[in-house]
């Protein structure tokens, strides 16, 4: 199977939930469940429906395999909660198709934080 390779990385005390580091290279399968299950073995791939890897799923990867705590400081409703803003390659997510964007080797995604105590 495929994959492709991504730049992952978080700003704005998010880093925080991911232990601590800033930066993550990840490698993707290029072709994912539609549920965006990420607990599904290559070989069961073939019994379930698929889509190309894309943001969405690159979130509940993210919540399911590097995030160390507090989910919900990260996701809500199946998507990153509200105040984390998201750039692909160097783009805001909303001018990019949010989490329908279908993921390329070597994109770079950034969540940043926009929220502050005070």
């Amino acid at each position: 199977m495929s994959s492709i390779s991504l730049r992952v990385e978080f700003g704005g005390g998010l880093e925080l939930l991911f232990s601590n580091l800033k930066r993550h290279k990840l490698t993707l399968p290029s072709i994912v469940p539609l549920n965006n299950s990420t607990k599904l073995k290559e070989e069961a791939l073939s019994s379930v429906e698929t889509k190309p890897v894309d943001v969405e799923y690159l979130i509940y990867h993210l919540r399911d395999n590097l995030l160390q705590e507090r989910a919900e400081l990260f996701m809500e409703d199946n998507t990153v909660r509200p105040g984390i803003l998201v750039l692909i390659n160097d783009t805001d997510w909303e001018l990019e198709g949010e989490g329908e964007y279908g993921l390329k080797d070597n994109d770079e995604v950034v969540f940043i934080s926009t929220l502050h105590g005070g």
